[in-house]
């Protein structure tokens, strides 16, 4: 199974096969990433609100 990208600008995972960003439209992406938030409603999530994270996904905690 291929690797999963984290956007290193908005921090969402995406599949492998993808090249742009659809959260931010950032084409930086890496595979080394590590740490996994999933967030279904960021709106009432006060560690979306700590993170900045305004959309529902999965999340990197950390991307190099």
């Amino acid at each position: 199974m291929a690797k999963e990208l984290a956007c290193r600008k908005c921090k969402i995972i995406i599949p492998s096969s993808g090249r742009v960003c659809p959260s931010c439209g950032g084409t930086d992406l890496s595979t080394d990433w590590s740490g996994l938030i999933v967030l279904s409603n960021p709106d009432k999530s006060q560690v979306a609100k700590q993170l900045d994270f305004t959309k529902p996904g999965r999340y990197a905690i950390k991307v190099s």
